[in-house]
């Protein structure tokens, strides 16, 4: 691997796992559906502008519906559930319950796409089960109604990502990988409008707040994608796909630098299993997640 690709490989693992704290700033000034929605809609737009000016074809009139769906499950409904399960919990933990969704992928491979489970993949997803249940029990929070309601949100999360991979690999395939990247995050944006424009406002939109937000839309979607992207085609699905082992150290150093978030020995071990679990699901044969998006 190049010093270039590493260095990408290392500023993407590093844009992702910041987007968690800029959620977890936001969500409380303007709530789930605004965050997600105004991510979405800065990202999409920048990104639908890059392809326009470098004139990939994206054919949206005749391939709506899949970039419609795409948005659907890999954006505006995962993007909420995390934005929503940041209400209740640490940054860090949220990237680390996002380091599941190949685990998830495993599963609903084998289901939608007929992939065999291995002894390698059922290892790799009871390491990754135990994992999240060894980080859940270190919350620093209390364990209520609404702590598993948040954990439960960012799971399902996870899963939709999943869900993504298996209707990307249906129904996008032959579509430029950029076009879906672009228009996918622009359409769900719009669609989660209806659900944001009625929703509470909890603060003042002060700079720092629009500022935050900017940088999670521009940075942390439209060149997290474009960087992404750029790695899938110089060393391949596979070996982009390792940022995933790179973001919950990452989130878990954002989280403690910036909000004051502790690291216990219960994360790092949690982390590990999972990281370890994703390593084993995610070996070279898997080539089909290469469309899969791994941040929230």
């Amino acid at each position: 691997m190049r010093r270039q690709d590493v260095a990408r490989l290392l500023a993407l693992a590093l844009i992702w796992s910041a987007s968690f704290a800029f959620i977890r700033v936001l969500v409380p000034v303007l709530g789930p559906f605004w965050v997600a929605s105004a991510r979405l809609l800065i990202g999409g737009v920048a990104l639908v502008a890059w392809i326009a000016a470098t004139r990939v074809r994206a054919d949206v009139r005749g391939h709506w519906l899949a970039y419609s769906v795409a948005g659907l499950l890999n954006c505006a409904v995962p993007f909420v559930l995390f934005a929503y399960a940041a209400l209740h919990l640490p940054s860090s933990y949220l990237v680390i319950v996002n380091a599941t969704a190949p685990l998830f992928g495993a599963v609903v491979a084998a289901v939608g796409l007929g992939e065999r489970l291995d002894r390698a993949k059922i290892a790799g997803l009871c390491a990754g089960i135990v994992g999240v249940a060894l980080v859940t029990r270190t919350v620093p929070v209390s364990a209520d109604a609404q702590f598993a309601l948040a954990v439960a949100a960012g799971l399902g999360a996870a899963l939709c990502y999943a869900l993504a991979a298996v209707w990307v690999k249906r129904r996008c395939t032959g579509l430029d990988p950029l076009a879906v990247a672009a228009w996918s995050p622009l359409l769900g944006g719009v669609m989660l409008l209806p659900f944001a424009v009625p929703s509470q406002v909890s603060g003042p939109i002060t700079f720092t707040i629009g500022l935050d937000m900017a940088i999670l839309g521009l940075v942390c979607s439209a060149v997290a994608y474009l960087l992404y992207f750029r790695l899938i085609r110089d060393i391949g699905p596979t070996r982009a796909l390792t940022v995933t082992f790179l973001m919950p150290a990452f989130g878990m150093l954002w989280g403690a630098w910036f909000l004051d978030e502790a690291i216990t020995p219960g994360m790092i071990g949690g982390a590990a299993l999972i990281v370890g679990g994703t390593a084993a699901v995610l070996r070279v044969g898997n080539g089909w997640r290469l469309r899969r998006r791994i941040a929230a």
